[in-house]
């Protein structure tokens, strides 16, 4: 497993190279410098997509007021995974049993409520990104400045990863695993699988009562994720704007969905390293016929995400003790599992 992280990571390393050797340096860095103050614009707008993103995992915990006090709790831990989010190659998942521990030692919610809560936050966002990429589709396909291959390839890619985010939610909300798993115990080699199987018809009975008795949490929680997704189109169109470029928010959409089908579909390099600025450079070059503009505006992005991780950083580093972790006993929300179900 080791070597295949190393091997990813070189993947990446390679793919940035190849970037960085088919642009002038001098150019993207001549572009950067005009950003400016601009980027404290753009980190307001992450801002408020994360927060409006921790809303939305909120949601998921229904034994959790819907206040700001909460929110904010939520988004430190939010804050302090993302930085193992980004760094380890688990599909963004890198983060979330460091979520689920702190949850528990902290605010005192279970760890299958808090797991089930990672679970539908996850089924949230991804459900949103395909509308989200079904319509930048729509946009690429209209757009004169692509070709059909790059429409045709991204067709596919959309019809790949909605297939399985469709097979990903059928799988909660119709028992499947519980009823193979079922099926499968009754064969000798599998018998071992019904020691685990009260586990796994526990997680389905807390996504299911979810799905079909928290309606209104889950359409809220659909439309900020969302919204989220939309606050990258902004990020996109005010980045081009500092830098000194003027572009329509359909254009901005139809790179920011590309960008977004990739970081997903090719999650196992750490940091989308390589593959991200790849991403910018080939539809910068199709659309604008500027590649160091791509790469321009991938270096904004990518400092931008060096200073949040920072930003969890700190908060993990030097807050842990007397604001994150601290409690007082009236605060918690005492969602604890039984000691038989943990």
């Amino acid at each position: 497993m080791r070597i295949l992280k190393i091997l990813y990571l070189l993947l990446g390393l390679v793919l940035l190279g190849m970037v960085l050797a088919e642009v002038d340096i001098a150019e993207v860095a001549s572009q950067i410098k005009n950003i400016g103050f601009g980027i404290l614009v753009l980190l307001a707008l992450y801002l408020v997509a994360f927060i409006v993103d921790t809303i939305a995992w909120q949601m998921a915990l229904v034994k959790v007021p819907l206040n700001a006090r909460w929110t904010y709790r939520a988004w430190k831990l939010r804050m302090i995974s993302e930085v193992f989010n980004t760094v380890i190659p688990a599909a963004g998942l890198g983060g979330e049993p460091l979520k689920i521990e702190l949850l528990k030692k902290q605010y005192d919610i279970g760890y299958r409520e808090a797991a089930a809560s990672i679970i539908l936050a996850k089924t949230f966002n991804l459900c949103a990104l395909v509308v989200f990429l079904i319509i930048g589709f729509v946009f690429m396909s209209q757009s004169a400045a692509l070709d059909a291959a790059f429409g045709f390839v991204a067709g596919i890619g959309l019809l790949v990863f909605s297939t399985m985010i469709i097979l990903f939610f059928a799988v909660q909300r119709w028992r499947i695993i519980s009823l193979t798993g079922t099926w499968l115990s009754g064969f000798h080699f599998a018998r071992r699988l019904g020691s685990v199987l009260h586990h796994i018809n526990d997680m389905e009975e807390r996504l299911i009562d979810f799905y079909t008795n928290h309606g209104g949490r889950f359409a809220g929680a659909l439309l900020l994720s969302f919204i989220n997704w939309c606050l990258g189109v902004a990020e996109i169109y005010y980045t081009m704007i500092f830098l000194g470029h003027q572009m329509t928010l359909t254009d901005a959409w139809i790179i920011e969905a590309a960008v977004q089908l990739v970081r997903n579909g090719i999650f196992f390099i750490p940091g989308s390293i390589g593959t991200q600025e790849a991403v910018f450079f080939l539809v910068y070059s199709s659309m604008t016929g500027s590649p160091s503009l791509g790469v321009a505006v991938a270096v904004v992005r990518r400092f931008r995400e060096i200073l949040w991780l920072l930003g969890g950083l700190l908060l993990g580093v030097f807050l842990p003790h007397k604001s994150m972790f601290a409690k007082k006993p009236s605060e918690s929300v005492n969602i604890t599992d039984s000691p038989r179900e943990r």
